[in-house]
């Protein structure tokens, strides 16, 4: 009888052990493919079904508190259970709220940016999955940086938004910067633990976030111009 694990300490990259079954990692990769292609599907439903203007009447509070909310509960239940179901029905916590923020995004740019702004996504993934394959020692070494870079870079717009009024085009360049890195870092983590179908889609989770955050900000760039 298959047993559900429940693991509240590590998390999901640090997994070396499993009693889950074992798969190819042919298998492996495509089911983290499918499983992100599950959450671009969510978004594009979302963005073609609901109208930018009802999500913008939510109270703000109201929508960032239960956007970081369902975040935060997507990750820290990831982390806690180790089973294929809980998983696939969690990934939806995280990639429902990204939608709301994707839909309000792409609603001031025009059709064809942001079809422009996919395609460049799509492609500065792949490279930087390659690099993340060939590399994976490089980019666990700049891991600690990438993370300190982003919590910076996070400060210094909030300062510039909420005291200044203003927004710097260079922040834009180095986030999309910071968030190449993370594809690399966590595409490399994703084929170093134990390539079983729950770690195929609690690592989906975590590039799904890289992936939107490096679109929006190509988004933006491309805005700009």
């Amino acid at each position: 009888m298959k047993k559900i694990g429940i693991n509240i300490e590590v998390d999901v990259f640090s997994r070396t052990q499993t009693t889950d079954k074992i798969i190819s990692a042919t298998a492996y990769n495509f089911a983290i493919g499918l499983t992100l292609c599950w959450g671009f599907a969510i978004n594009w439903l979302m963005v073609t079904n609901m109208s930018p203007e009802s999500i913008a009447a939510i109270n703000p509070w109201v929508f960032f508190i239960g956007y970081f909310a369902s975040c935060f509960l997507g990750m820290c239940l990831f982390n806690r259970f180790n089973n294929q179901l809980v998983s696939s029905v969690v990934y939806n916590f995280v990639v429902v709220p990204f939608a709301l923020i994707i839909n309000l995004m792409v609603s001031q740019y025009d059709e064809v940016l942001v079809s422009e702004a996919i395609r460049i996504t799509g492609l500065v993934t792949i490279g930087m999955m390659c690099l993340g394959s060939l590399f994976p020692a490089f980019f666990q070494k700049i891991a600690g940086a990438l993370t300190i870079a982003l919590l910076l870079v996070i400060v210094v717009e909030l300062i510039e938004i909420f005291v200044f009024g203003v927004h710097h085009g260079i922040l834009d360049w180095i986030v999309v910067l910071i968030f190449c890195g993370y594809i690399g870092y966590d595409w490399g983590r994703a084929n170093q633990i134990p390539k079983t179908l729950d770690n195929a889609i609690d690592s989906a989770a975590a590039l799904y976030m890289d992936i939107i955050n490096l679109f929006l900000r190509i988004l933006r760039i491309l805005g700009k111009k």
